[in-house]
């Protein structure tokens, strides 16, 4: 489960952004940006969130994650379209040649942090 691993380095990230003079703050909400080519099951990435924040500053933060669509573009006819078959073809051209434009994100777009004092 490669969820674990990216939950925790999530983790590590989020204290990082913590700036060293809010002492006592807390992560209140992690924003995360997850396409649909990433591979990651948004249920387990939560899951695994969940387990990895206990005793940190990011007990009972909430992950919010934002499933971005496949998009592609094809490099014969310039159409551009989301895809939503697991069908890589143009569909007004037929043509195979395409470059994704969305869909292999993975970005934490925000975090959110409390200062406790």
């Amino acid at each position: 489960m490669h969820e674990m691993g990216i939950a925790m380095e999530i983790v590590e990230i989020a204290k990082a952004s913590i700036p060293a003079d809010m002492h006592g703050a807390k992560i209140q909400r992690v924003n995360l940006q997850v396409g649909k080519l990433s591979a990651i099951v948004a249920d387990s990435l939560r899951f695994c969130f969940d387990l990895v924040i206990k005793e940190t500053p990011l007990e009972g933060a909430e992950l919010v994650i934002e499933e971005l669509p496949v998009v592609a573009h094809c490099k014969d006819c310039q159409h551009r379209w989301t895809v939503t078959e697991p069908v890589f073809l143009c569909p007004a051209c037929q043509s195979g040649s395409l470059d994704i434009l969305s869909g292999r994100e993975l970005e934490i777009k925000s975090i959110e942090i409390e200062d406790e004092d």
